[in-house]
């Protein structure tokens, strides 16, 4: 393909230029808010109402007037009264340092994640004692920031300690500092953004964090389970339509390193997303990512190519030149079948090329439904989905151009090959919070050999004993539930008392495992921590 370094550029002035002069201005949207299932699914009625135009696949969302009355109103919890001291406040309805001045806003807080359980299957006490803050603010309209850290040690059931052991990395968060020394895990997990709204129709937002494309529980496009990553993001509204482009910088430990620049081999990865909501009820999506490695198996690196940031949609799956890498397409739909319900869908196509020049085409799906006020119960929300995924999907000729980070799926935390049934639901009293969740799924963990001779595993890694044969065909199934009764202290910092049970039962052709865990935690912040792969 030939080479095109001016062209995209005048594509994007282009295209800026029409943006600022053709819509009207308004109170920008700045704020994203921050991504949690459990926390978002709290806004089903409002989002899934059929008055409402909101898009709502891509996360996190950028705060407008759809969501504001619904987010203040979760963030206020009970009312204080004027005679309630300066520390009930700052317990239960405060952020610590919260500064409120026409010209600006700060905030920031000490967050805890404190948990001490028994898997009793595994014979073993499960601890976690995480510290960390968060802080966040903004500037006039226009601009906000937000970050959030926390240093952690912790002790894991059986099957997440094998995760772990395998990868050296904490499930969607980062290095197990004292891997191989002790049982003991020991990492840091940090995110920051700023986000800057020159006008309301257009959001650009620079950090270090996660993003997610679907309206389901798990995403076969963009899903937050890996780790964290550098990422800068441009979103698009015109009315009935939104467009998102992502550009992120991606790592894998697990393949040689060339030079001195920091610990890992490095990818690119860009991402289009085009939203188009065609009435009130009915949504459609396209989506397309490449990944490209910075450098060649030989070290060789394969310099920039202007293509790879071109802002028009597909263009990235052409394939630069220079960068050949792992091309992936897919589609999503929601039709709000009555108010507050919602049927939803993806689609997508990944055709690889191995090493040897063949291509194949896989694909996966998903079908889901979701709503609010199930059987006319207030803030009763569910949520029942099926996800599939063929073999070989996410992978590329190179290890490298897989669509994974630090070697964790960037889609569904089990990689390929897999079916996958799940059913959530949540119920809020007050400050009560209810949830409960079933799962089961089938997969191979199977690793595959080209004609070439080089391994090319799943994107799923082996992490328990037994799957060490990569002859051999390993065909699994998982039993998974898992149920919370919180109540919430302060909703600012999403502080809450919980206690959990977890069963969790893989089988396979050559192994069993049975997981049992009970456990009691103080817990805040606003982030997915995965335990149901």
């Amino acid at each position: 393909m030939k080479k095109s370094f001016a062209l995209p550029w005048r594509n994007f002035a282009l295209l800026a230029t029409i943006i600022l002069f053709s819509v009207q201005k308004g109170q920008s949207q700045s704020v994203p808010m921050q991504y949690q299932y459990q926390f978002y699914q709290k806004f089903n009625a409002e989002v899934y109402s059929i008055e409402n135009t909101a898009h709502t696949a891509s996360k996190p969302f950028l705060m407008d007037e759809k969501l504001t009355a619904k987010y203040d109103s979760l963030m206020t919890g009970a009312p204080y009264r004027s005679e309630d001291s300066w520390l009930y406040r700052k317990i239960f309805n405060e952020h610590l340092f919260d500064v409120r001045k026409a010209e600006y806003t700060f905030y920031a807080d000490p967050i805890v994640d404190l948990q001490l359980g028994r898997d009793i299957s595994g014979n073993k006490t499960t601890w976690l004692n995480a510290r960390g803050f968060q802080l966040g603010g903004t500037i006039g309209d226009k601009f906000s920031f937000y970050s959030s850290g926390f240093e952690n040690q912790g002790r894991f059931a059986k099957y997440y300690d094998d995760y772990v052991n395998q990868l050296r990395f904490v499930q969607g968060q980062a290095y197990d500092r004292k891997h191989g020394r002790t049982n003991t895990k020991d990492w840091s997990y940090v995110t920051a953004i700023i986000s800057y709204s020159p006008i309301k129709q257009l959001n650009f937002t620079l950090g270090q964090d996660k993003l997610f494309i679907g309206d389901g529980y798990r995403s076969l496009l963009l899903s937050d389970y890996a780790a964290n990553y550098p990422f800068f993001k441009t979103t698009l509204t015109l009315g009935p339509v939104q467009y998102t482009a992502v550009w992120a910088n991606m790592q894998d430990s697990n393949v040689q390193q060339f030079d001195v620049f920091g610990n890992n081999r490095r990818k690119w990865t860009a991402v289009h997303y085009f939203d188009w909501n065609i009435t009130n009820r009915l949504a459609l999506g396209f989506y397309n990512a490449y990944t490209a490695p910075e450098a060649d198996n030989t070290g060789k690196r394969r310099g920039f190519d202007a293509n790879f940031i071109n802002p028009l949609f597909f263009a990235s799956s052409i394939g630069p030149s220079s960068q050949p890498g792992n091309s992936i397409a897919g589609f999503t739909g929601r039709y709000k079948f009555v108010d507050k319900h919602a049927v939803y869908g993806q689609v997508l196509l990944d055709k690889a090329k191995a090493v040897g020049g063949e291509t194949k085409t896989t694909t996966g799906w998903q079908a889901g439904v979701r709503g609010a006020d199930l059987l006319g119960v207030r803030s009763l929300n569910y949520l029942v989905e099926y996800n599939k995924a063929e073999p070989n999907m996410y992978t590329g000729a190179e290890r490298l151009s897989n669509f994974t980070q630090f070697g964790e799926p960037l889609a569904h935390p089990l990689g390929n090959d897999f079916n996958e049934l799940l059913g959530i639901l949540n119920y809020s009293a007050g400050r009560f919070d209810f949830q409960g969740q079933l799962m089961y799924a089938k997969y191979n963990l199977s690793a595959f050999i080209n004609k070439d001779g080089d391994l090319v595993r799943t994107v799923r890694p082996f992490i328990n004993s037994g799957r060490d044969n990569y002859n051999t065909t390993l065909n699994a199934s998982m039993h998974y539930a898992h149920g919370t009764i919180s109540f919430l202290v302060n909703p600012r910092t999403n502080l809450r008392v919980e206690i959990g049970g977890l069963y969790r039962r893989e089988k396979s052709n050559i192994y069993t495992t049975t997981t049992t865990l009970l456990t009691f935690g103080i817990r805040s912040s606003f982030r997915n921590l995965y335990q149901d792969f």
